[in-house]
């Protein structure tokens, strides 16, 4: 049997992972796995050894062990997306939604994911074509005005059907993962991990009657910039992207089982819910 492959990412901002690359260090060589990350990432934490250098991490590797927040979770979830690779994160960030086990938990959760003792949640992603390519959201697809712009004037579609067209600074289409995030913020509804569909809502739209809605799967959306108004800027998983310019329009659509994450046995979403955000109501 070949020698099983991990591939390490990080986050570069306090608090410093370094205690848990030692600890993931001593789990790789005690269950017999390579570690490998590139230069870059293996520069963050000083003189280690027993991890193998490489230019660019492989599409291809048995498991990616995260130790960062939620946003280098997303940025590991993209780069394997379409692969089938597990990502693992621990919880070096705030709110570490999508983290297995918070870092005080570091050496427990290292070894069994080491061991095997993990289960694969399969997460869907809203893919969008935006400057000549295609790119996958795991999270949400923001489009935001710009600082000192006027009011943005935003309208969506649905299957060709208008649903929108509000004044706001912004519209959000988020996955189920992504509805706990920036769509959480606009007062939109939680989707529960394994809901088939997408949600948009309005970021503070100049309205009474603005909604958020949840998308069925299978349909295509289209949001336009009105024309007459400036652009406003494209941000996937809260990166940007991108603009779309006034009088333009862009589509997006769901796509399932994008990316996979690794989690311990007996995990809760709605445990989870309650640990990160506290009761829905007291």
């Amino acid at each position: 049997m070949s020698q099983r492959v991990a591939a390490l990412i990080s986050h570069s901002h306090p608090p410093s992972p370094a205690e848990a690359v030692q600890l993931l260090i001593d789990a790789a060589q005690e269950n017999d796995w390579r570690l490998i990350a590139t230069g870059e990432e293996i520069a963050k934490h000083g003189s280690v050894t027993g991890i193998e250098a490489v230019d660019l991490l492989p599409r291809q590797v048995d498991l990616c062990v995260v130790l960062g927040g939620d946003g280098s979770i997303l940025y590991a979830l993209r780069h394997f997306a379409g692969s089938g690779v597990p990502v693992f994160g621990i919880n070096f960030g705030t709110v570490g939604f999508l983290a297995a086990v918070e870092r005080a938990d570091a050496k427990e959760g290292i070894g069994r994911a080491f061991e095997g003792e993990t289960e694969g949640i399969d997460l869907p992603g809203l893919e969008i074509d935006i400057d000549g390519g295609t790119r996958v959201a795991l999270n949400d697809i923001g489009f935001i005005r710009r600082p000192h712009d006027r009011v943005a004037e935003l309208s969506y579609r649905i299957a060709g059907e208008e649903v929108g067209h509000v004044r706001c600074d912004g519209l959000v289409a988020a996955t189920p993962v992504g509805s706990t995030g920036y769509n959480l913020a606009n007062h939109g509804p939680i989707l529960a991990w394994g809901v088939k569909g997408y949600v948009v809502s309005y970021i503070a739209p100049h309205s009474l009657t603005a909604r958020a809605l949840v998308v069925a799967p299978g349909d295509v959306l289209r949001v336009g910039n009105a024309s007459g108004r400036e652009s406003v800027d494209v941000a996937i998983d809260g990166e940007p992207a991108g603009v779309l310019a006034s009088g333009n329009e862009l589509e997006m659509k769901f796509v399932d089982g994008v990316g996979r994450l690794a989690q311990l046995p007996g995990t809760s979403f709605y445990h989870r819910i309650r640990e990160k955000f506290g009761h829905l109501a007291i």
